[in-house]
């Protein structure tokens, strides 16, 4: 469902919810067995899985490895997220570039 030209009109899920509801669940496995796997701390997983952590690179690429569909994956989830959420807190105001110019084509 979209809003405005190509806006989601809901916030896309962080990356940490598929894997907390679909992935673990599938894998029969928890948090704790995850983090060993992964080669981080046990507070790492829980904050990624309950949403306070964004992903890091270093963190998309042992989940791609881990689940075989790479890091890439992982981090456009992130970014759909954090793309998502910055555009409606709005920022500074910028006004847009006339890109009616040739010297700009």
């Amino acid at each position: 469902m979209e809003s405005k030209a190509g806006e989601l009109a809901f916030a896309p899920p962080h990356p940490g919810e598929y894997i907390r509801e679909d992935i673990l669940p599938a894998l029969e496995m928890n948090a704790t067995q995850l983090a060993e796997h992964l080669g981080v701390s046990k507070q790492t997983v829980s904050n990624i899985l309950n949403g306070k952590r964004p992903l890091s690179t270093d963190m998309a690429v042992r989940l791609g490895k881990a689940f075989k569909n790479g890091g890439r994956f992982w981090l456009a989830l992130q970014m759909q997220h954090d793309l998502w959420h910055a555009e409606r807190k709005g920022g500074a105001p910028v006004k847009p570039i006339d890109w009616t110019d040739d010297r700009a084509a």
